[in-house]
């Protein structure tokens, strides 16, 4: 899904910023935690994934809170009463009578208090990872001051993402667009005075005066926001229902089976879960790898590797476009990407590997056509995994492809010279494979 356009609401002389996509029957406002950037959300294909699933049952409102993101800083810190009136006022923007509401983490507290005051707005409650008292977040004085000295000192960095998806620790790719994410969505001050604001939140005694139908969606070992604190919710809000899930990550769309939220809300929603879209359809699979990445992050220590790491990111972005590459995702430290002539994608491979030689960087690369499954944005199927594997037995520099691509690229002016017979973990039969040149 491409990103949808930003637009702004007016709340009282405050302009709030938000997007709508989705052509669901029903509608969705998504209300975001600590701090937001609703564009920067579309530039991570696992944020993109989770949010088109979302969109695909509901038309589906999201916004960035006053004083974060691309909404309007402000002066004095904003109370519970004037997000609940930027609430109202997206709606209102968006032609929405009523909806139900969607909050994560702190958004979920909000969500909350809108369901209890607003009834007539609000058709149901869905919240994930969310309290009704902030000491379910920061138990304590001293834990509360440690972030605000990371944030004093280290905001922007991305260092903090161990504690939102423990999962995701040493991703350097996420880090870097978490850093981002934090740069974004407000600067240090704004940050550390929203973090104060949000400290008061007891909204535990209001709980029994939500009575719209209810939806808790807690991971079970959530390392930010404790399982006890979704367990209060279901318990003090009426026939509220409790859905466990398993991990430990805060973030809804990293760990295990994101998607798996979007399918409780579905669920609970319209009462089935659709099946994921599926098509069949034949292409060539490139993935690309940084050549011993892990030994080279360690000799030139954190920072200069985040850089590093962002320069060939964006020469391989630069070379998929060039040749017409679809990016399904980054794997850290590469890429797959999908290519509807496999020539093309050859080509690409080779071009790649010579553009990150200034940067200092050796590639390698593997190539496989084969039919896929396009799901939700991503592929599967066992052509896949045959890509990868061939990937891993290429060396540094080189583009090693399949039997099956070498086929397709006849008179196409690519020389393909011999590799071997080889043996792929986890995939049947023997497979012969070339290494490709100009």
């Amino acid at each position: 899904m491409a990103a949808p356009t930003t637009r702004y609401a007016k709340s009282e002389g405050v302009h709030v910023a938000y997007q709508e996509f989705g052509d669901g029957p029903i509608n969705l406002v998504f209300v975001p935690g600590f701090v937001s950037h609703i564009d920067n959300y579309w530039t991570h294909p696992n944020v993109v994934r989770w949010l088109d699933r979302l969109g695909s049952f509901a038309r589906v409102v999201m916004f960035d809170k006053r004083g974060t993101g691309l909404s309007d800083r402000v002066a004095d810190l904003p109370s519970m009463d004037q997000r609940m009136d930027d609430v109202r006022a997206v709606m209102d923007a968006v032609g929405f009578e009523r909806a139900a509401v969607f909050g994560i983490s702190e958004g979920g507290s909000l969500a909350a208090l809108f369901a209890a005051h607003h009834p007539d707005r609000c058709e149901a409650l869905i919240v994930y990872g969310a309290f009704a008292r902030f000491t379910s977040w920061f138990p304590t004085d001293e834990a509360l001051e440690g972030l605000f000295s990371y944030i004093d000192t280290d905001w922007g960095t991305g260092a903090s993402l161990p504690l939102f998806a423990p999962t995701s620790e040493g991703d350097v790719a996420f880090q870097e667009w978490w850093g981002r994410f934090e740069r974004l969505g407000a600067d240090p001050g704004a940050a550390i005075a929203l973090m104060k604001m949000n400290s008061q939140i007891d909204i535990t005694e209001i709980l029994p005066s939500i009575h719209v139908p209810t939806l808790v969606i807690h991971r079970a070992d959530d390392t930010m926001i404790d399982f006890d604190a979704g367990e209060l919710l279901a318990e003090r809000i009426p026939n509220a229902r409790l859905a466990v899930l398993p991990g430990s990550d805060h973030l809804p769309w990293v760990g295990d089976n994101p998607l798996g939220i979007i399918d409780e809300i579905e669920q609970f929603l319209t009462g089935a879960i659709s099946e994921p879209e599926a098509d069949r359809v034949l292409a060539t699979l490139l993935f690309t790898d940084i050549v011993d990445s892990t030994a080279l992050a360690g000799s030139i220590g954190d920072e200069r590797w985040r850089n590093l790491l962002h320069a060939h990111d964006n020469t391989v972005r630069g070379e998929l476009e060039r040749f017409r590459g679809v990016e399904i995702k980054s794997t850290g430290d590469g890429f797959l990407a999908t290519f509807d002539a496999p020539a093309r994608a050859i080509r690409c491979a080779l071009s790649i590997a010579e553009t990150v030689r200034p940067l200092g960087l050796e590639v390698r690369a593997g190539l496989h056509t084969g039919e896929i499954h396009l799901v939700n944005g991503d592929v599967e199927g066992i052509s896949v995994h045959i890509a990868s594997r061939v990937a891993d037995i290429a060396k540094a520099r080189e583009v090693v492809v399949s039997r099956t691509v070498k086929d397709l690229v006849a008179g196409s002016g690519i020389t393909l010279e011999a590799y071997g017979t080889y043996t792929l973990k986890g995939v049947p039969d023997k497979w012969q494979l070339f290494r490709a040149s100009v």
